[in-house]
């Protein structure tokens, strides 16, 4: 059983910063094997969505209002489940949790940028393709939306 809590910057406490941030470089950068700049300075304007169970931090994802990362839209990024959870419906529940939460605190689009193989997964949440695919970091994303 996941429980979700919901952290702005300052409310987040030493472990569970570094359970978030061990979380993305776990999955984002060695698994990936993608070396980036992880603290890229937007954790400190982002409301920080965390699944917990008995194991520890098991999905997260960061939301920010319209403005931050789109002129209109608000914006759900940094979406990762742990490895040890996935197949079990973990990273939908994330998605769903991030979208019910960024709706109640900012109504209107989200849009996020998408690991380009994540497409089907993202659109059967509502989210469309809004433009061109680019690269990041090396990795094919695309744009997406919901509106």
């Amino acid at each position: 059983m996941i429980t979700w809590t919901w952290r702005a910057w300052t409310e987040l406490s030493t472990d569970e910063l570094y359970g978030l941030l061990r979380l993305r470089q776990v999955v984002f950068v060695v698994e990936q094997a993608c070396p980036y700049l992880d603290a890229d300075g937007l954790d400190q304007g982002a409301w920080h969505l965390l699944g917990h169970d008995e194991r520890g931090l098991m999905a997260y994802a960061r939301c920010f209002p319209p403005q931050a990362c789109y002129p209109d839209a608000a914006c759900i990024g940094r979406v990762v489940s742990s490895p040890s959870g996935r197949g079990q419906g973990l990273g939908r529940a994330l998605m769903l949790q991030a979208i019910e939460g960024t709706q109640a605190r900012w109504p209107g689009p989200i849009q996020l940028s998408a690991q380009a193989y994540l497409e089907r997964f993202y659109g059967q949440l509502g989210f469309r393709v809004c433009g061109p695919g680019y690269l990041e970091d090396g990795i094919p994303h695309l744009p997406m939306r919901r509106d």
